[in-house]
């Protein structure tokens, strides 16, 4: 999963992301600080590996990981070349999902690229920004279409009408993934790769006193993300950023003298899972302890092809327990006596927390 941090420039992206990756991005208070997008990749924490980890004692423990792109500021007119846009809107993407930072603070010490703090006319101008380059993207694509269509092929005819209905909808304002399509147009839509059609995860940067309640900035946030479907939540990057530099040992205590029940990488991790529609099976051997991401609904011929091809083309059956079973029985020998251990087929649809063991035909 990659994940692309966006926003206006000073709003924090580069310390929430410093936060998350512990990746040390530049930081700075002037616009276009980052040009090249910063990477980094940081594993998903899951208690269900430590505690599989004290009950086989594996070699390793491999987590599943997320992959964070820091994408340069965006500023008005980015559709047009301005600032650093086409740069910006290219990394944009490559992405799976957007994690657009909205700042929800005031500080007289960090400049503003448009004078004052507004975030709902922040989010406005990054989501215009994408709406008009989506505009630009379906006017070429209605052109060329309509001009290979001109011997009246119906095929090309109909996702010439289908590219006008997604260009009246951009027009009016309002980004793809807000669009209802039929199961004959989602193909259609996920093939032109719009930047508005990507998920978004909305996060307000508040100071320290904004953790202790919503305020103003924080409701228009959620509000404008409940009318659009998206996701949002609240972080102090700052705080974040002290958070990380903090041992395993001293964290947990830190959190809960500021009144934090979980880190925000652990809130953004969970909330991009749940708008990617993405859950964790786990293994477990001498050998391993491992998470493997995949989307919810995958059957388990699919989700043995994550380990391995060979997996999934001789797939025979997937011996299944859920975790919380596990744990409430303490062994895998205690769950299969006792008849836990579930056989499943080629229809079996994983699900969140399964502990596999899949057999298959070499």
């Amino acid at each position: 999963m990659k994940l692309g941090v966006v926003g206006l420039p000073n709003v924090g992206k580069s310390t929430l992301f410093n936060a998350i990756t512990r990746a040390g991005a530049q930081s700075a208070n002037y616009p276009f600080c980052t040009i090249e997008p910063n990477v980094g990749v940081v594993p998903v924490p899951d208690e269900r590996l430590d505690a599989l980890a004290r009950m086989h004692s594996p070699e390793k423990v491999t987590p599943a990981t997320i992959e964070f792109l820091d994408i340069a500021g965006l500023v008005r007119g980015a559709y047009k070349g301005e600032g650093l846009g086409n740069k910006f809107l290219s990394h944009i993407r490559e992405v799976d999902a957007i994690v657009h930072v909205v700042r929800c603070f005031e500080d007289e010490n960090i400049v503003h690229v448009d004078a004052t703090v507004d975030p709902s006319r922040d989010m406005e101008t990054i989501n215009l920004e994408l709406i008009f380059a989506d505009m630009e993207t379906m006017e070429r694509r209605i052109e060329r279409t309509l001009k290979n269509s001109k011997g009246g092929d119906k095929k090309l005819l109909e996702e010439a009408a289908f590219y006008k209905r997604v260009l009246a909808h951009l027009e009016s304002g309002r980004p793809v993934r807000g669009m209802e399509l039929t199961a004959e147009e989602k193909p259609l839509c996920d093939a032109l790769f719009l930047l508005t059609s990507k998920p978004v995860i909305y996060v307000c940067n508040v100071d320290e006193s904004g953790m202790s309640g919503e305020n103003a900035m924080v409701r228009a946030v959620y509000e404008a993300a409940r009318r659009e479907g998206a996701e949002a939540l609240t972080i102090c990057a700052k705080l974040e950023e002290e958070v990380a530099q903090l041992s395993p040992e001293e964290k947990g205590p830190f959190l809960e003298l500021m009144g934090i029940e979980q880190s925000g990488l652990d809130k953004l991790i969970k909330a991009c899972y749940r708008l990617l529609g993405l859950i964790s099976y786990l293994t477990a051997g001498p050998k391993e302890v491992r998470a493997w991401t995949i989307a919810r609904g995958t059957k388990a011929p699919q989700a043995s092809g994550k380990i391995h091809t060979d997996f999934e083309r001789g797939f025979i059956r997937a011996e299944v327990v859920a975790y919380d079973v596990l744990m409430e029985h303490r062994t895998m020998q205690e769950c299969r006596e006792k008849g836990l251990i579930r056989s499943e087929g080629k229809e079996y649809i994983m699900q969140d927390g399964d502990i596999v063991l899949f057999r298959f035909n070499v």
